[in-house]
């Protein structure tokens, strides 16, 4: 063979050579790949552990402590962020009903950071649990029902109650009450308008609310008050303030029975007969009023005492 054809064969060879050992490259790197995605997880997370969770960071708009959100995640000891169900832990703060919305994040190499904003109480209401015991619920702006966990006990105690309606129960869930933000406006304002009247409500009654746009609070002193929710509610707690000093000083010793505010100026009046002067107009603290919870009323039952109809320019 002469010199030019054995260099041709050497260079045949070295092509076969090379082509051979680049395929034998590509297998060995999708086996590679493979293993890794298969296997390297867990193979990885054997060799090199990382710490556990030390730390559970919170931000939040409400009054919900560090402590308490860390109770409610339960995460097991000895976890580390990576053992973490981010969807699962979002789960279990969102079923309180105090967390409005919620968002983890994970901050390696063992923080938990917890970001929720949170529901505020405008009412409260008993409620018969499933144990056979009643239990003191809140309820927010949006009807949502919920224990409630680290408010002041003396905000508490200066919410109303709420009777006339119905509380279901679903999957071991409350459903939200309808209507409540029509109350939760009537209940803002007047806090905001006439805060002195506001501490002596003590029950807000929804029976007549979803039929009639009406909503009837029971004060301290046992006056009924009925508001409009067609008209704006400022003018219908002018009204009141105006009636009820009018009324105080021109007949200081008859107690008002029922004040009608869903007639615009033209305000019906009741007055109750024979009732000494009230003593005192402090909300009760603790225990909540009388009544039946969850039973709807259709309608106030008929007054032996003849109504006066006041003329209120307001």
């Amino acid at each position: 063979m002469s010199g030019g054809g054995r260099w041709r064969l050497v260079r045949a060879g070295l092509r076969v050579a090379g082509f051979t050992a680049v395929l034998l490259a590509v297998g060995w790197g999708i086996w590679q790949v493979t293993e890794v995605l298969q296997h390297g997880p867990r193979q990885m997370a054997a060799v090199a552990k990382a710490p556990p969770v030390k730390d559970v960071l919170l931000a939040t708009d409400g009054v919900l402590g560090r402590e308490h959100v860390a109770e409610i995640l339960a995460v097991p000891k000895g976890a580390t962020l990576m053992d973490l169900d981010l969807l699962k832990l979002r789960d279990r703060l969102l079923a309180t009903g105090q967390v409005r919305t919620a968002k983890l994040t994970l901050n390696f190499p063992s923080t938990l950071m917890v970001t929720i904003s949170e529901r505020s109480p405008v009412a409260r209401i008993k409620a018969a649990m499933p144990e056979g015991v009643q239990q003191e619920l809140l309820v927010a702006r949006d009807g949502v029902v919920f224990a409630g966990a680290d408010f002041d006990p003396a905000m508490l105690a200066t919410l109303p109650w709420l009777e006339g309606f119905s509380l279901m129960r679903q999957n071991g869930m409350l459903w939200p009450i309808s209507g409540m933000e029509a109350v939760a406006d009537l209940l803002a304002r007047a806090k905001l308008e006439t805060e002195d009247r506001y501490h002596t409500w003590e029950v807000v009654s929804l029976a007549r609310l979803r039929t009639d746009g009406e909503i009837e609070v029971r004060t301290t002193s046992g006056t009924r008050v009925v508001f409009g929710t067609r008209e704006d509610y400022f003018r219908q707690l002018a009204r009141l303030d105006l009636l009820l000093d009018t009324t105080a000083k021109a007949q200081p010793d008859k107690a008002l029975r029922e004040i009608n505010l869903t007639l615009g100026a033209q305000v019906p009046v009741t007055f109750a007969a024979n009732l000494p002067p009230v003593q005192s107009a402090a909300r009760p603290t603790a225990g909540g009023p009388q009544f039946k919870p969850f039973t709807a009323q259709s309608s106030s039952p008929a007054h032996p005492n003849p109504r006066i109809k006041l003329n209120l320019e307001l």
